[in-house]
């Protein structure tokens, strides 16, 4: 397929009305022959293409659209911080301040293609502007949360071989106390309006800095994004993701979550380490030529996110489930917001109830949507589409979506099974490309001819999807993926903690939390309990990202265990889901 193909599709969204349509409507709004060569793509009879960029293939394109009077006047990217400071930004800026940016990637920090860049950094401008610098400049960029602490630095900067981090005053010091042990980070860059030794300003040299840049060329295939993933066992899996894989994709299909124009502005409230803030508040909206909302948000509080609505044109919020359930214990009757028309949930399922009393309030409804790092958007209930309360809807676009059995049999509709989607013969456009130095995991991801999420679920008759847990270990608290060895790890380090077992547990408000069942030392048995549990909480919150401490802790004498010895998470799992 030829690059035309894809911008002949981005010339002509910006002139498309949403189609009124039920699923499975594939893009007629797109052309005739452009729809015919979509086709032939998501059923992998032609190829796509061989070099592309999103910096210069889609946000350069939408410059363009924007500066021949083919777009409407609203910015491509607005922020505010509550605070009356306030951030807009068209395309054509947003292009023009990257290619500074891009320069002082390549120019002050010695970067090149296919070096790799940690950025720690809050809901600030500046993680967008070094984001799009990345691609144009072809270097690897590797997001986290601003929650890590100075361990988690340390093992992704080793995992990664990192070369540069750039970061805040706030996470500075934690850097410089692990930069020692990293011999390939060369260069450390702060946002910051102060200095620190051995750092460079990103706001000074940003400043002056010239925007005349090329963008480099880069394959489709291109490594592009490196995402830390929790896993069950051992560290956090480095996940990465081509140009094609989260860049091109949505030319094809992501239209069908958000369903996106030019005049729309989308907020959502995802921290910027995950992979749901590049698909909701950087790839999939600006592939279609809208507005990316962001409100810089230390805490997510309800009465900032209501008034924010009010105050502000936002057309479509995207938030976990814990927003929601937070949002609708306020009496939603006192706010009146501006534009709001489509609300997404998405991270972990949504209670019912919660659905309900938001509709019943506001007359919205919450579409839900189900993705995993790996693969971004696999689920969605889709504008127009009938909602099943429970259900996080149908297959996306370009995935065949299944329920298997442990032999990866196709299951009926009805029966419990593992969700899987088919990877074979041909690895889906939007596929993560490999779980880095990690073939073992890589090849583990896969049964026969899926690739298995590692979550359970059922299909129904019309092909909706329902989620009923991890078939492992892995806990999703408020959107978070939290491992429990990294849990456990942190707990063992304690004096009081000889043996130790992470498990989820249900709450009403977050969905499920970290649980942690603790077996003492004997010279701590004797110690006040509510005192030790405060105790370990602190000292997991220091230790390691503090999401991740455990809101419950129990203390038994002894663990479940296996003949071999090995910890029976499972048992203690369904005796707090009250399935024992």
């Amino acid at each position: 397929m030829k690059l035309s193909f894809k911008l002949q599709s981005l010339k002509l969204l910006w002139t498309l009305k949403p189609p009124n349509r039920a699923f499975h409507g594939h893009p007629r709004l797109l052309s005739s022959d452009v729809y015919s060569q979509y086709e032939s793509v998501r059923r992998g009879k032609q190829e796509i293409p061989k070099y592309f960029n999103f910096a210069s293939d889609v946000l350069d394109k939408w410059s363009e659209i924007e500066k021949a009077g083919k777009r409407p006047s609203n910015p491509a990217f607005w922020w505010i911080n509550g605070e009356g400071e306030e951030v807009k930004w068209s395309f054509e800026e947003l292009g023009f301040l990257s290619r500074k940016v891009a320069n002082v990637l390549t120019k002050e920090c010695g970067l090149q293609k296919g070096d790799r860049l940690i950025v720690i950094l809050p809901r600030i401008p500046e993680w967008w502007l070094v984001k799009v610098a990345c691609m144009r400049a072809g270097i690897v960029i590797i997001p986290g949360t601003s929650q890590l602490s100075a361990k988690d630095i340390l093992y992704r900067l080793q995992a990664s071989k990192a070369t540069c981090i750039i970061t805040t005053d706030n996470l500075a010091p934690a850097v410089d106390s692990v930069a020692s042990q990293c011999q390939l980070l060369k260069t450390k860059m702060m946002v910051s309006k102060g200095s620190r030794e051995g750092w460079l300003n990103f706001t000074e040299l940003y400043r002056n800095q010239s925007a005349d840049h090329s963008c480099i060329k880069t394959r489709i295939q291109d490594p592009m994004i490196i995402f830390f993933t929790s896993g069950t066992t051992g560290s956090p899996k480095m996940t990465q993701h081509s140009q094609g894989s989260l860049g091109f994709r949505p030319l094809l299909s992501e239209r069908y979550w958000l369903d996106l124009t030019p005049s729309d502005m989308i907020w959502s409230t995802a921290d910027t380490g995950w992979i749901l803030t590049s698909v909701a508040s950087f790839f999939d909206p600006w592939v279609f030529g809208s507005c990316v909302f962001v409100h810089n948000l230390p805490q997510i509080e309800s009465a900032v996110i209501l008034n924010t609505l009010c105050r502000f044109p936002v057309d479509v919020l995207v938030g976990a489930p814990t927003l929601f359930r937070m949002l609708v214990q306020n009496d939603l009757s006192k706010y009146k917001f501006m534009n709001l028309k489509y609300c997404m949930s998405g991270g972990e399922p949504l209670n019912p109830e919660v659905m309900e009393q938001w509709k019943s309030q506001t007359g919205l409804d919450i579409h839900e949507v189900y993705g995993q790092t790996e693969m971004g958007i696999i689920c969605s209930v889709f504008k127009g589409m009938k909602i099943k309360p429970g259900s996080m809807g149908k297959a996306a676009p370009l995935y065949d979506v299944q329920i298997v059995d442990k032999n990866a049999n196709i299951l009926p509709p009805g029966q419990q099974g593992e969700i899987a989607v088919r990877c074979k013969p041909i690895r889906p456009l939007g596929f993560f490309s490999e779980y880095l130095d990690n073939p073992k995991k890589t090849a583990e991801s896969e049964r026969g001819d899926f690739y298995v999420t590692g979550d359970r679920g059922t299909m129904d008759e019309e092909g909706y999807f329902q989620f009923f847990g991890r078939d492992d270990d892995i806990i999703i608290s408020s959107g978070y993926r939290i491992g429990p060895f990294e849990v456990e790890s942190a707990l063992i380090e304690h004096p009081a903690v000889v043996e130790t077992a992470v498990v989820s547990s249900p709450d009403p408000l977050r969905g499920e939390v970290v649980k942690a069942f603790v077996v003492l030392s004997p010279t701590f048995s004797s110690t006040d309990l509510k005192s030790l549990t405060r105790d370990l909480q602190d000292h997991v919150k220091k230790t390691t990202a503090p999401y991740k401490y455990p809101r419950k802790v129990e203390f038994v004498k002894e663990l479940p265990k296996t003949v071999t010895g090995k910890i029976k998470r499972n048992e203690l799992r369904d005796k707090e889901w009250g399935r024992i």
